[in-house]
């Protein structure tokens, strides 16, 4: 399932409101904790509605509302982390699938049936009735009180985090993660959502929220905000249906005479006048696009906005035929740092650089360029040097290159904002040198930027050939930059 990938940060907009846990009587640390499993297990004994025989799965009525809201509102009184964890690791292990002697017998029988029509497609339904897990039921009822659907995201953000931070593991955990996040997906499909556009005159909370939501280029004050909404530029958020004004992803869109290089160019620089010229206007650039919701993380949000931001602005500006990304490349400088790392340690050898690129970055820092250059690299201050930025522009663009279209996780591109926008059907389109040179953009990326150019006629093809053939589309200059780098640099 496509999504905005894990290099983009989410933030939390919607809020939930639960109701105070009532205080209990203090005890020992080894008696509350045995007291609070106990009130777990009997509370998901009460709330999980038992799975009805499968005759009877049209005809069993729905668990009262109140067993529900008890999950929901135990689940909202747990203050800790590491309590929520526990109890959605109990939920995921002891409420799945039951892989009992039934199941077994009914995939037997499946496959004993294959000559029988008929009898096999209901032998099927049974079987798929079976591996319905328990706590999907829990879910779907959970759904239906108010406000249940955004619980369920953010039931969903804290099952991540607790991934994340090794509190739940183990392949019943990540099932569950699956299962929720499959019927997110559904919930959240594109004609549940709604396009809406932000201007200076939408109401402050949303100016706030967006503001908020800013996670590629943070907003730093109201002026700001105002130059991101005005003249020659677009912001566009969808929202779903049961919270109308709640922002689930931001996209922000310049829009320019020409492909955009440099993001300060963007966000800091006033447009060219307070009033739109079309006949200045010949592309539209992508700059920043934000998951609000991490529970909503791989839910195919931000390629439904950008589609429909594109329709959107054909609509408004009949002309326009070039779409673009202006990108981070977050992970690049770790990566870098890592190379420089492991050929310190093979015997001091440099296999990045040529031996004319060594001599001058060595004569400009005074020192061994690996151990120079990892410490100069973890900081932004080698950017005060006009010689070492020039220097370092050849290799590092080579190298940032191969970082782009070379390295890859299970045969798709590394850097999760190329493989989101190569999903997309986006071509690989130009590595641009110092095109963001702030503290964020040098530290992580050594100031480098990428632009992913949406062709709409060939967006389809590409995405085909990206996602089956593992193929990714790149323009002349950024393959000439890898043929240098096969050239002069190994790994």
């Amino acid at each position: 399932m496509r999504g905005l990938g894990p290099g983009l940060t989410a933030r939390r907009l919607l809020p939930l409101r639960f109701p105070p846990r009532p205080p209990g009587p203090r005890l020992a640390s080894g008696q509350a904790a045995g007291a609070l499993e106990r009130a777990m297990d009997e509370l998901l004994r009460r709330a999980v509605p038992p799975t009805p025989a499968y005759e009877l799965r049209e005809k069993t009525p729905a668990p009262a509302e109140g067993q529900c809201a008890d999950f929901v509102s135990f689940y909202g009184g747990l203050a800790e982390t590491a309590q929520r964890a526990e109890l959605l690791g109990r939920l995921a292990r002891g409420f799945g699938v039951d892989h009992g002697p039934g199941l077994a017998e009914q995939s037997a029988g499946v496959l004993h049936l294959r000559q029988q029509r008929a009898v096999l497609l209901q032998a099927e339904d049974r079987l798929r009735y079976a591996l319905v897990p328990r706590y999907r039921g829990l879910f779907h009822h959970i759904s239906k009180l108010d406000g249940g659907v955004r619980f369920l995201v953010q039931l969903r953000a804290d099952l991540l985090e607790a991934q994340a931070l090794k509190l739940v593991e183990g392949p019943d955990v990540r099932e569950m993660n699956g299962v929720l996040k499959g019927m997110l997906s559904e919930w959240f499909s594109s004609g549940f959502l709604n396009l809406e556009r932000v201007t200076w005159h939408s109401p402050c909370e949303v100016l706030q929220k967006i503001s908020e939501a800013e996670a590629v280029h943070p907003v730093k004050n109201w002026m700001d905000m105002k130059r991101r909404v005005g003249p020659y530029r677009r912001c566009y958020f969808f929202s779903h249906c049961s919270t109308p004004g709640e922002p689930l992803v931001v996209l922000h869109v310049a829009l320019t005479g020409d492909i955009s290089s440099n993001i300060q160019a963007i966000v800091k620089e006033h447009p060219p006048s307070e009033t739109e010229e079309k006949n200045k206007i010949a592309a539209a650039i992508f700059y920043s696009i934000s998951l609000t919701q991490q529970g909503l993380q791989g839910v195919e949000l931000g390629t439904f906005l950008i589609k429909r931001v594109v329709k959107e602005l054909q609509r408004e500006f009949p002309h326009l035929g070039v779409f673009s990304s202006l990108s981070p490349i977050p992970g690049f400088t770790k990566w870098l740092l890592g190379l420089l790392n492991s050929q310190t340690k093979e015997h001091g050898r440099n296999e990045l650089f040529t031996d004319s690129e060594c001599k001058e970055i060595s004569e400009i820092t005074g020192g061994p360029i690996n151990e120079t250059l990892k410490l100069l690299l973890s900081s932004s201050e080698w950017v005060q040097s006009e010689k070492l930025v020039r220097a370092l522009q050849t290799p590092l663009m080579r190298l940032c290159a191969w970082y782009l279209y070379g390295e890859k996780h299970r045969g798709y591109a590394l850097n999760p904002v190329a493989n989101f926008h190569l999903q997309n059907g986006a071509v690989l389109w130009r590595i641009n040198w110092m095109a963001d040179v702030s503290l964020r953009g040098i530290t992580g990326s050594c100031g480098l930027m990428a632009n992913y150019r949406y062709f709409l006629e060939e967006t389809g093809p590409n995405s085909t050939s990206y996602l089956g053939s593992k193929i990714i589309k790149a323009s002349e200059q950024v393959l000439s930059l890898v043929a240098q780098f096969q050239k002069n640099s190994k790994l």
